[in-house]
């Protein structure tokens, strides 16, 4: 752990991301490809799916490389891995691009540490189709996809890279009904801001009708409420363009790539009140 705080806090590294992060923003145009890859219209980051496929046929190629007669079905499945990382890499860098400084740092060793493991893996494969073993390399190539997986679950697990940062915000919102204004308080298709406890709420009236979404965004926890509202009813994160439709907190462009949380809301006697879902 005191290595991966020492990573985090290489500032040394900043000069390289900068310039990878502007590759990146670049080479993935326009926004629906970056949507698609950050997994927008699936309701979860994609990366981690993508990843099932390389890391699935590598273990499964470690395993057959100790069966005897099963050389040639374990190349098969470094082929098939080795292809494979291609639409992983693409999603990772496109959801490493939007990370805050700290985990760019740990997400360029772990993009590295991957980037070795496909090179041993393809290097493995090149020897096994010229009729040599080539296993020492393929272990060699899951050793250190290993460190890559470590790498990437800190970062997921202990950083919170790819998780919604509002549905911890959404159990704090009181059980039971709770007034946050007069509903003329409220002006028509304007977004306005009010705190229960200590969660700031979104609430965006059209006429009588009345919804509200946990204002920190899910994507890496942006104002929502200092964000830009579209013609069409979407308020962008400030921070890193997330689009949420502000009708029912459907995700409409990423990074984000999960709805934004919704609050219960009702107007009871000219009062409008919000309560945890």
């Amino acid at each position: 752990m005191q290595i991966l705080n020492r990573l985090e806090e290489a500032r040394s590294l900043d000069g390289v991301t900068e310039k990878l992060q502007a590759a990146v923003t670049a080479a993935a145009q326009p926004q629906r490809v970056r949507d698609v890859l950050h997994g927008t219209w699936l309701g979860h980051p994609l990366h981690p799916v993508l990843v099932q496929l390389p890391v699935g046929a590598f273990m499964s190629a470690a395993v057959l490389d100790l069966v005897p007669g099963a050389h040639k079905a374990a190349t098969t499945l470094i082929a098939v891995g080795t292809a494979g990382a291609a639409p992983a890499v693409a999603a990772g860098w496109v959801d490493w691009s939007q990370l805050t400084k700290d985990r760019q740092r740990v997400g360029l060793v772990h993009a590295a540490a991957n980037a070795i493991a496909v090179g041993l893996y393809g290097a493995s494969l090149v020897a096994r189709l010229r009729g040599r073993s080539g296993r020492a390399l393929s272990f060699a190539g899951l050793t250190v996809a290993g460190l890559g997986a470590y790498l990437g679950g800190h970062l997921s697990y202990a950083r919170s890279a790819g998780a919604s940062h509002a549905a911890t915000e959404l159990t704090r919102v009181p059980s039971t009904w709770t007034s946050v204004g007069a509903l003329t308080d409220f002006p028509v298709r304007e977004p306005v801001v009010r705190t229960v406890g200590d969660v700031p709420v979104l609430l965006w009236r059209d006429g009588e009708h009345v919804t509200a979404m946990i204002e920190r965004c899910g994507h890496e926890g942006g104002p929502l409420g200092e964000g830009d509202v579209t013609p069409d009813g979407c308020v962008v994160c400030p921070w890193h363009g997330s689009t949420f439709r502000l009708e029912d907190g459907t995700v409409v462009h990423g990074p984000a790539a999960a709805d934004q949380p919704l609050v219960r809301v009702r107007v009871h006697e000219g009062n409008v009140e919000i309560a945890q879902p």
